[in-house]
């Protein structure tokens, strides 16, 4: 079941424009639309990292990318 907080398709299909050379990295066990879900999700609700749901990207994953395209400016 989706969460309020997740991307729409159309929204995806504008940050995925953005994430291309990301998408050309090495396999992932978890898509970035779920990583970006995640950290939507933290953000938006406000909550610790550690309480993420289990149905999403361990937190460690997540804010590896949150941490890495922060630093970015991404």
């Amino acid at each position: 079941m989706p969460y309020p907080s997740d991307l729409t398709d159309t929204q995806w299909q504008c940050i995925e424009r953005i994430l291309e050379d990301e998408m050309l990295c090495r396999k992932r066990i978890w898509p970035l639309r779920s990583i970006l879900d995640a950290i939507f999700y933290v953000s938006k609700g406000g909550i610790y990292w550690r309480m993420m749901p289990l149905e999403l990207p361990p937190w460690q994953t997540v804010y590896y990318y949150y941490r890495k395209w922060r630093l970015n400016g991404l």
